[in-house]
């Protein structure tokens, strides 16, 4: 069998060296050359047939004697020994494709055949031209360096390759220093180099590369007969290094995407549009519970795996693989294969050559999904402390305020009580004066409203409800709590003034806690005077339209008479700061957090001459 594929083998090689020299009417003496290799092969291979055939067709070949078979290169005449090169390079580009033992072959061939003394492997990628490898010859036989760098003027004459490239013309040079052309090259003069050929690399028109060799020993080193060979193994070259380095390219491109795979760092499967799972890594498995046994006996399945109301996301993300190539990650759930469901994220992509297979990204959302939940029972826990630390902060300055409270609940109760007498004796005497007893009624109801209505905003203060989202005009707010305040300003000696803007929005949030805000702030301002000797004591509070980010909304300010905070008004915010004697450093803090839960924002600055300035803006309701 061996010996009938080496039949094969040489008969087509003598077929092309026969059809590429007959062509060419004025290489007749080459031809001869070849008709006597080809016969020569024949008889060494035992195709006497193929001889006769040959004689019959060229009878000048009956008359010639064959030579004896040469036992080593150094004795096979050059002829044969250009014969035995083609049929090496032939097999070694037939053989298995390796990029780096084909450069080997090429490059030492190539040396050996042309009687250089150094040459260059030139390959073309990405638009640029980079050295593949390098050969030199030494008294100890052919050395090789595998490279890959840039192209320069340290390494060859660049003239000489830049002609080659821009004529695509091969060039041959007997002696380099005298060559019109090419004699001032830097690298020519500097190495003093004789003889120089460079090859182009062609497969299909394009071009693969450059082979550059060089002899600085003697001029015409590279003979036409040589020259001739090597094309034919330039050629033959041209399209296996061609195919080897797309073969390197396709094996590391798999290799990176198999190290992808069994990374083992996200889940991985390979999928058909029947919905079948043909291949999988182990995260894969063992985020949907199965084995590989399950995925080998085709167990494993996108149908089974998806729970029928996530069915739509996948069949619109099949779809939008089919006609872009790949699909956005979505979130889904899978049934794992004991029932239970596990969260994931994932993304679809289809092969190039067919779109009826392609490859799934799949990550585990279950440690993240914890996360948040965990996230969202913290955060729930916050609000909940939150709302706790607010109710006793509401109930703490209620508590402050209890002797004036007392005082505007008692003011409505003596009034009620005195209008209650007069009508007793409006209605006992003669007659009686059902007028003067219908006034004084009047006016009871209207003291009991009061006093009801102060009850009941202090049972709303100190009452822990869950809070609620309504209509808050910011004015009425403001005036209700400057009338629980009433009694500790005039036991502080303080003033209140209000400029409270008319037409403004009203805010969207719990109407207790913005009070609340305002409670604590003036409340605070008042406490703040109330320890100064000098000047008068004066709290003013304005409200006005504010203009955010956000759009329109209030802005309220607070301003003081007092000390002010001094250097300190960026710490006053701050949990469990204080400037009082017995504070908790919780009132302004609180009073942040109920601001920037109802989209606003809270702020102290300085009250020139004295004093100090909080002020805060929420937004409008949107309509």
């Amino acid at each position: 069998m061996a010996r009938q594929n080496g039949f094969i083998h040489i008969e087509a090689l003598a077929n092309e060296l026969a059809a590429r020299f007959f062509a060419h009417r004025r290489l007749d003496k080459l031809a001869r050359v070849y008709r006597q290799d080809a016969r020569y092969a024949y008889l060494r291979w035992g195709a006497d047939a193929k001889v006769r055939q040959l004689e019959e067709a060229f009878p000048h070949l009956r008359a010639e004697e064959a030579a004896p078979s040469p036992t080593s290169t150094m004795a096979a005449s050059v002829e044969r020994l250009d014969l035995a090169t083609v049929m090496k390079v032939s097999q070694a580009t037939s053989g298995p494709i390796v990029l780096d033992a084909l450069i080997d072959m090429v490059m030492r061939t190539a040396i050996e055949q042309a009687g250089a003394q150094r040459g260059l492997l030139i390959l073309s990628g990405d638009d640029t031209l980079r050295i593949a490898a390098e050969a030199t010859t030494s008294a100890d036989g052919i050395a090789l360096r595998i490279h890959d760098v840039p192209v320069s003027a340290t390494m060859l004459p660049e003239s000489v390759l830049y002609h080659v490239l821009r004529t695509h013309e091969n060039v041959t040079l007997n002696d380099a220093a005298e060559d019109p052309l090419f004699a001032a090259d830097p690298y020519i003069r500097q190495h003093c180099v004789r003889s120089v050929l460079c090859l182009l690399l062609m497969n299909h028109a394009k071009l693969t590369g450059v082979l550059y060799l060089e002899n600085n020993l003697a001029p015409r080193a590279f003979s036409p007969a040589r020259i001739a060979v090597l094309k034919l193994v330039a050629a033959q070259a041209a399209n296996s290094l061609e195919n080897a380095r797309l073969y390197r390219d396709i094996a590391t491109r798999e290799a990176k995407i198999r190290r992808l795979v069994d990374a083992n760092i996200i889940g991985i499967a390979s999928w058909r549009l029947d919905g079948s799972i043909f291949e999988a890594n182990d995260v894969f498995l063992r985020i949907v519970g199965y084995d590989r046994e399950d995925l080998v006996y085709g167990q494993v399945s996108w149908h089974d795996l998806t729970p029928p109301e996530f069915r739509h996301l996948i069949e619109r993300a099949e779809a939008e693989a089919r006609q872009t190539g790949r699909a956005q990650p979505f979130e889904k759930e899978y049934i794992r294969k004991d029932s239970s469901r596990v969260p994931v994220i994932i993304g679809l992509a289809t092969f190039e050559a067919s779109r009826t297979e392609g490859v799934a990204f799949v990550l585990d959302l279950t440690e993240r999904k914890q996360a948040e939940e965990k996230f969202r029972d913290s955060e729930r826990r916050y609000r909940e402390v939150q709302r706790e630390l607010a109710h006793a902060n509401r109930v703490a300055t209620m508590g402050q305020l209890a002797a004036s409270i007392a005082h505007e609940v008692n003011q409505p109760i003596a009034a009620t009580l005195t209008n209650a007498q007069a009508a007793q004796r409006w209605l006992n005497a003669q007659p009686p004066n059902i007028d003067e007893v219908g006034r004084a009624l009047g006016r009871i109801v209207k003291d009991a409203n009061r006093a009801g209505d102060v009850l009941a905003r202090i049972r709303g203060m100190i009452k822990q409800t869950p809070p609620r989202r309504e209509r808050v005009d910011i004015n009425a707010a403001i005036s209700e709590v400057i009338e629980l305040t009433q009694g500790e300003a005039a036991k502080s000696g303080a003033s209140v003034q209000t400029a409270l803007a008319h037409g403004l929005p009203c805010i969207e949030g719990d109407r207790i806690e913005i009070q609340q805000v305002l409670l604590n702030l003036l409340v605070n301002a008042l406490e703040a005077m109330s320890t100064t000797t000098d000047g008068a004591r004066t709290l003013h509070i304005v409200t006005g339209a504010a203009e955010g980010a956000d759009g329109p909304g209030v802005h309220v300010a607070v301003c003081d008479s007092g000390p002010g905070f001094g250097q300190n008004s960026a710490l006053a915010f701050d949990p469990f700061y204080t400037t009082k004697p017995a504070g908790l450093g919780m009132g302004l803090s609180i009073c942040r957090s109920i601001v920037h839960a109802h989209g606003g924002r809270l702020w102290a600055s300085a009250n020139l001459p004295r004093g100090a300035i909080v002020q805060f803006t929420l937004p409008a309701k949107q309509v």
